[in-house]
């Protein structure tokens, strides 16, 4: 299975906005040390957690500082964007770093009202994904009526992160995909990778591709790896009360601040779904997804307050499935 990082550009307390930023292109460095095959960044809109808001920028800062590791997005919000502007930012990308890009595209619309307002999109809009993958593809293969620029030779691979209808998209069109979230949790995902793979319409000899997102995070036991995982899991539990998704907190003080029966139930089903532990742990759960999945491709999410205890659980993963 190929070994690849997505980096969402994670603020941290006690660090301004813009050392997350600092933070992506090191990590991605170290990526490209170690050997994984791509590194991708994130795009999210008035996230105080996250600073990338434009991954075409931030990629190519990255690609300045490396020199062989593919980088891409993970992903574009196709409806937060025109199909020929989406184009013309990679294809830029692809000039500038040739044979190292690839455009991860997505469909969702911001995660509150005010963000999506600010984008100029309703949640009530007709859902014109497909009809856009279609167009962007063909600005990038050349074909549409207007050639997006620059004119290149090569042409930049499109991912689809897919939920269930996702699936059925990039099967038609061709395309790799992306899993994550809950839809690794379903009874039915099996079913539904066979039909995308039973379904795919080769597009310029294309064929099926998998790739598995999920947080991941390795360290010494079990029990350390989980609290590594603890500040993702205590952002993610404390929007669902106050509707913000904040900044990594170093464990001790999460540790400090109260919490409920309820609160602490929620945690820990947090924990349970991050695929943290020791390096064997880790490796039964990945054989595992790989097993139900048949996916060729693992893209690690992982995240955590410790840069340090960050950096040593890359290069963990790393060790783990070279």
């Amino acid at each position: 299975m190929r070994l690849s990082l997505l980096d969402r550009s994670r603020t941290r307390a006690g660090h301004p906005d813009a050392a997350a930023l600092t933070h992506t292109i090191e990590r991605a460095v170290d990526a490209e040390r170690l050997g994984y095959s791509r590194f991708w960044v994130a795009e999210h809109h008035g996230v105080p957690g996250v600073a990338s808001g434009a991954p075409a920028v931030l990629l190519a800062a990255i690609g300045a500082r490396t020199t062989s590791i593919r980088i891409g997005s993970g992903g574009v919000m196709l409806p937060n964007h025109q199909p020929l502007v989406v184009a013309e930012q990679f294809l830029m990308l692809a000039g500038l770093h040739p044979g190292r890009v690839d455009l991860g595209v997505g469909r969702s619309v911001g995660f509150t009202e005010p963000v999506r307002r600010a984008l100029r999109r309703s949640a009530e809009e007709p859902d014109t994904f497909g009809d856009d993958l279609v167009e962007l593809r063909g600005y990038l293969d050349r074909t549409a009526p207007v050639t997006a620029r620059p004119a290149l030779d090569e042409v930049v691979p499109v991912f689809v992160l897919a939920t269930g209808r996702g699936l059925r998209v990039a099967a038609e069109l061709g395309c790799p995909v992306v899993l994550g979230g809950p839809v690794l949790d379903q009874p039915e995902l099996p079913d539904l990778l066979a039909a995308y793979r039973r379904d795919f319409r080769p597009h310029r000899d294309s064929r099926p591709h998998v790739t598995v997102s999920l947080d991941v995070l390795v360290a010494d036991t079990d029990a350390e790896a989980r609290e590594l995982a603890l500040p993702e899991v205590w952002a993610m539990v404390r929007s669902r009360r106050t509707g913000v998704f904040g900044a990594l907190e170093p464990v001790a003080a999460i540790h400090d601040q109260p919490r409920d029966a309820r609160t602490a139930d929620r945690v820990r089903q947090g924990l349970d779904g991050v695929a943290a532990g020791s390096a064997s742990t880790v490796r039964r759960r990945l054989e595992e997804l790989a097993d139900l999945t048949g996916a060729e491709e693992l893209l690690a999410t992982g995240s955590t307050y410790d840069r340090s205890a960050l950096a040593a659980s890359d290069a963990a993963l790393a060790a783990l499935l070279a």
